[in-house]
């Protein structure tokens, strides 16, 4: 009865072709673990379901993950698959080889992946009763195939028992200790060597380039000239550690929930998260650390600075749970999400706001925020597709949303212009007619970001765009420079 398993007809005459190759699933023949991702489309999609999740452990694993396997739908197609080995796997395919997808994952998630690759013969999986894990999956294999009749590919330590009755091991993205215990219990086949994970994975996890936002912190500080006010210095540096730590946690649990949308677009499916290069449970671990010490870091800044702090991560949660994916709605709140920075800059060093400066703020980064969404369809568009992923978008939507852009952004300049015009600039300058050359220079730089934009060049964030474009630094040199001299009094 298992022999099919061993031996091909060819030319009529039976050939052993070696014995059946059994392959896990998550970590090994993906980079990522189809509970932890399965819980998290539940959060996303039903924040409440989870709450279940506890008394669903109580019945045993196997129903907890067959429980969350059927509310939570994803594409196999994107998913992060090791292609080192699965080009391997293809190989030991068209050579005869039966292959076997055994994993602790539902049988529904292993059935659909499975069809998606069309290379395994048969499916194992975990049922809503066993967990096929462990010792229980050596189990299932030994009762399949019969002790040291297959060889296993597998991830981690839980393999152990499943090697020490396979005739061959196979390790996948495991430690030099797994490969060493795996070569005490087994004989190791062959080793597909483990992502490490450099400073450049946590680094683009933690968006540390996305901190140069929080510059924005600053701005109060600099248009009520107030710039030598070293305690003012001493609270926003704390409240940029706090906003950027708070930042970061907020980039994490976005990534997380956003996981399905970054795998779909042709730069973001290289996240650490969605390409599995970090395991999604550190994510989950490490964004409410995060956001604790945030919160403790904005406590010695002063209360008023941690409301706007609270509020801003309120409109973030809100943002990726589910104001990103309706129109329009979407691009106004990261325009507020970018003047909060400025609001709560002033709350971190008591100074008041002025009304140009909160409509200067809205209007330029409603602008760039459109300028974010116009690069989006773009690239959709030159892929072929007719809508954003997760957002209310159709490709169709680019000239208009250029349009609306390319407004805001001139209304923030002509809100600039009349600031310029108004008494205020009289009592802070001594030489307020040379500030007038801010207006051209914003001028060109906002036609310039959407040119940018038009001609395909825009980066997914139009901010860290513009801190890495040679024209962009330059533009912002010269408005430094023209507020200096207008400060200062300095005659051209």
């Amino acid at each position: 009865m298992r022999s099919f398993a061993f031996l091909k007809s060819i030319a009529g005459r039976v050939v052993l072709i070696g014995k059946p190759l059994v392959v896990d699933l998550d970590g090994t023949l993906i980079h990522s673990d189809m509970l932890h991702e399965s819980a998290l489309r539940v959060f996303r999609d039903s924040p409440f379901e989870t709450l279940r999740i506890p008394f669903l452990l109580l019945k045993g694993k196997a129903c907890l993950k067959q429980h969350l396997a059927s509310r939570a739908e994803f594409t196999p197609k994107t998913l992060p698959y090791n292609e080192e080995l699965l080009e391997w796997l293809k190989q030991q395919r068209e050579e005869g080889r039966y292959l076997v997808l055994c994993t602790a994952s539902d049988k529904s998630i292993a059935d659909r992946i499975a069809e998606h690759l069309g290379i395994f013969d048969e499916v194992i999986a975990s049922d809503g009763v066993s967990n096929i894990a462990g010792e229980h999956k050596a189990a299932a294999l030994v009762q399949r195939f019969q002790q040291h009749g297959y060889d296993y590919a597998g991830n981690s330590s839980t393999d152990l028992p499943v090697w020490s009755q396979a005739h061959k091991a196979i390790v996948v993205n495991g430690s030099n200790d797994l490969v060493k215990k795996a070569q005490d219990i087994a004989t190791v086949e062959r080793v597909f060597p483990k992502r490490e994970i450099g400073f450049s994975a946590w680094r683009r996890m933690l968006r540390i380039h996305q901190w140069l936002k929080n510059l924005l912190l600053l701005v109060p500080l600099f248009a009520a000239h107030d710039v030598s006010n070293g305690e003012a210095w001493l609270s926003l540096l704390l409240a940029f550690i706090a906003f950027s730590l708070c930042a970061s946690s907020v980039y994490i649990a976005n990534d997380l929930l956003d996981l399905d949308s970054d795998r779909l677009h042709p730069r973001k499916r290289n996240r650490p998260f969605a390409s599995g290069l970090i395991p999604a449970w550190i994510g989950v671990l490490l964004a409410p650390l995060l956001l604790i010490i945030s919160l403790a870091v904005a406590g010695l800044v002063g209360k008023h600075f941690l409301f706007w702090l609270l509020f801003y991560f309120a409109l973030t949660c809100a943002y990726s749970w589910l104001l990103k994916r309706l129109m329009l709605v979407d691009c106004l709140t990261l325009a507020m999400l970018y003047t909060l920075r400025i609001v709560s800059g002033a709350a971190a060093v008591g100074h008041d706001l002025s009304f140009w400066l909160l409509a200067f703020s809205v209007f330029l980064f409603l602008s760039l925020a459109f300028v974010k969404r116009y690069a989006e369809l773009e690239l959709q568009l030159l892929s072929g597709k007719e809508k954003i992923h997760g957002r209310g978008y159709h490709t169709a939507d680019a000239p208009l949303i250029q349009t609306m852009g390319i407004v805001a952004g001139y209304s923030s300049v002509l809100v600039l212009a009349l600031y310029l015009n108004s008494d205020a600039v009289l009592k802070l300058y001594a030489a307020p007619e040379l500030i007038w050359g801010a207006v051209p220079v914003m001028l060109f730089w906002v036609s310039w970001m959407w040119m940018q934009a038009h001609r395909g060049k825009m980066h997914d964030d139009p901010l860290v765009f513009a801190v890495k474009d040679r024209a962009s630094l330059s533009a912002g040199i010269i408005f430094a420079a023209i507020l200096v001299a207008g400060t200062v009094g300095v005659s051209w």
